[in-house]
């Protein structure tokens, strides 16, 4: 019998706190996980698990061996993904939490294309604008839109990104008085209350420093989609994501103001927990979308 299957079983008998319960969990015997634990012990020399018939724990030299085989375990593991990644499709299910503003822009038909080219790859797509945990919830990646922060988790940056202050010619005729983003205060505007500021949007002189202007207006709404409708409607300026706004300013339909003041320090990051191995499917995801936007400016 070699050591791999033997590390294997006494991972499973601690991960399941108990040899009848690993049992029922990989489909193996009582007995011969026993075995394997019993063969492992003796080839090391040490006692690494206490047991009676009521109780169950790790000795001190338990510990110390499950947290570095654990490791190597998944070191293994991870190896065996890179060789899978270039002879075979990728299988199993891949949680992804996703802002919904991304799901239905067009940008969104990056998931799509991922899935059809991956299609033994099960995707479990969550939309929602809030922020997820993903340990705690149990995803495998996130997609976010934001000012990359410190945190305990690995980002990667998939895509510039901006936001647009606009509005339609119309509007602007009624309102010739936009000489400064400080303005904006005096006129209606638009509140995607999705952004974590809401009512106070933040701008950058051309020194670096920053200022921050409160806005109100007729419209709140958690939707970048109804709060683009409003601003095509005339109704006030928006603040807009450009892969939402693209379209109608490149057709004129909405005019850009004060591109020069807005901070160019977001981005489109995929997100995923801070740990060393890195499962195949993550990563193969995460450098699709880089490759996707690449070819999708």
């Amino acid at each position: 019998m070699d050591t791999l299957t033997r590390i294997r079983a006494f991972i499973d008998v601690v991960e399941a706190e108990g040899f009848s319960a690993a049992a029922r969990r990989t489909g193996r015997s009582k007995a011969l996980l026993s075995k394997y634990v019993r063969e492992l012990e003796d080839e090391l020399g040490a006692l690494l698990l206490n047991r009676t018939t009521r109780q169950f724990s790790m000795t001190e030299a338990g510990h110390t061996y499950y947290r570095t085989a654990s490791d190597i375990l998944k070191e293994i593991d991870n190896l065996a993904d890179l060789v899978r990644e270039n002879n075979a499709q990728l299988k199993g299910r891949l949680r992804i939490s996703v802002p919904r503003t991304f799901v239905d822009a067009d940008v969104g038909q990056s998931l799509i294309d991922f899935a059809k080219e991956n299609p033994d790859l099960s995707l479990e797509i969550a939309a929602d604008d809030r922020f997820v945990d993903l340990i705690e919830e149990g995803f495998d990646v996130a997609i976010r839109i934001t000012k990359l922060e410190d945190s305990g988790m690995i980002a990667r940056k998939i895509s510039d990104f901006r936001i647009h202050i606009c509005a339609t010619p119309e509007f602007l005729e009624r309102h010739p008085n936009l000489e400064h983003p400080t303005d904006l205060s005096n006129v209606p505007f638009i509140v995607d209350t999705n952004a974590r500021t809401q009512a106070s949007i933040r701008f950058h002189n051309p020194d670096n420093t920053s200022f921050a202007v409160a806005v109100s207006g007729p419209i709140e709404v958690n939707s970048p989609h109804a709060t683009l409708r409003a601003a095509l409607a005339g109704i006030g300026i928006a603040f807009i994501p450009d892969f939402i706004a693209r379209k109608p300013i490149e057709s004129g339909e909405l005019v850009t103001l004060f591109n020069d003041y807005i901070p160019t320090d977001r981005g489109i990051y995929a997100v995923y927990p801070h740990r060393r191995y890195l499962p195949a499917k993550v990563r193969i995801f995460v450098d699709y979308l880089h490759n996707w936007f690449k070819k999708h400016p």
